[in-house]
């Protein structure tokens, strides 16, 4: 697998010394360097890639500012030599955070943690060969203010994305969650769980009826994109086999 990269970094030794590690890691590729942030953004309006790693103090626009005005955001790595930063980067989903000066080593572990995460949800023809899981004993941890709540799978019904946001709605309850709905979807069985829609993720068990562009579930109609439309299709298809 193959990871595209973006490195945005005012300061000409430090963008080098990026741009000398990516290299160094065979599957890393660097689409593009970039000294000045707003020129980046620019681009990532109009490109996706996989990671970015931006500096947080540079002129015209922090990356921190930067983060926070892209619609669609990669992984993010944020690099700085100031350690305070680095609650408000998290705050913003941020991978990982590297404080200069930066380590080959330190370097490689943030990549592999890059790595890791997006490769955590398997390809869909997996479905059929995966291992059944007792979904009555699953479960994940999600923080919901100062403290972390534990969800079972089987009680999921759907979750909704809103931005950095997502909303948990299960049997019982509803909890709001600060993770982009990508990182929570990585978490989660891929044989129980289906993208239906941008915003939308749902549970397989969940589902009452099918219709053509909308699934409902109790009283709640949720829309099937045309993006994910095929790969509803072919999920219910597996189930069904």
């Amino acid at each position: 697998m193959t990871l595209t990269c973006v490195v945005v970094e005012d300061e000409p030794l430090a963008r080098n010394l990026l741009e000398q590690y990516i290299l160094k890691v065979s599957h890393l590729q660097l689409v593009k360097s970039f000294s000045n942030p707003l020129t980046a953004l620019e681009f990532l309006r109009n490109n996706s890639v996989d990671i970015l790693f931006s500096d947080i103090q540079m002129p015209e626009i922090t990356g921190i500012s930067l983060l926070k005005i892209l619609p669609k955001k990669p992984l993010v790595i944020l690099t700085t030599a100031y350690s305070e930063y680095a609650i408000e980067g998290y705050e913003l989903d941020v991978l990982d955070y590297l404080l200069k000066p930066i380590t080959l080593e330190r370097f490689l572990k943030s990549v592999e943690k890059a790595t890791q995460r997006l490769s955590a949800a398997p390809p869909l023809p997996a479905l059929e060969t995966a291992a059944p899981i007792d979904q009555t004993q699953a479960s994940i941890f999600v923080k919901d203010g100062t403290k972390l709540v534990k969800i079972r799978l089987n009680e999921i019904l759907y979750i909704e994305g809103l931005k950095d946001y997502v909303t948990i709605h299960t049997k019982e309850k509803k909890v709001v969650t600060l993770q982009t709905l990508k990182s929570l979807e990585a978490q989660l069985t891929p044989h129980h769980f289906i993208r239906v829609h941008h915003s939308f993720l749902v549970s397989f068990d969940a589902i009452d009826t099918i219709e053509k562009e909308k699934i409902q579930i109790g009283k709640v109609w949720i829309p099937i994109s045309d993006t994910y439309r095929k790969s509803v299709k072919e999920f219910i298809e597996r189930k069904q086999s």
